[in-house]
């Protein structure tokens, strides 16, 4: 895989914080909005982890996207 810049991982983080804050929100549209924010920030963290060989992290993005795929299914009930 090609070299991923170290700077990837503030957009990274900034989009973790905004998809949480959002996620949080009363709004179905706002945590709707969130999740797929959160979503981005796990593909984000996974190439910055990937090509840094952070091996416990791209497998932690992938295990925290199952649970925001949960969360969000659970929510819609």
């Amino acid at each position: 895989m090609p070299d991923i810049p170290d700077w990837l991982q503030w957009p990274a983080f900034a989009a973790s914080l905004l998809g949480e804050w959002w996620v949080g929100s009363r709004s179905a549209g706002r945590r709707n909005v969130g999740f797929w924010i959160l979503m981005l920030s796990n593909v984000l963290w996974a190439l910055w982890g990937w090509s840094s060989g952070a091996w416990a992290l791209v497998t932690l993005q992938a295990c925290l996207a199952v649970t925001n795929v949960r969360g969000s299914l659970k929510a819609e009930r």
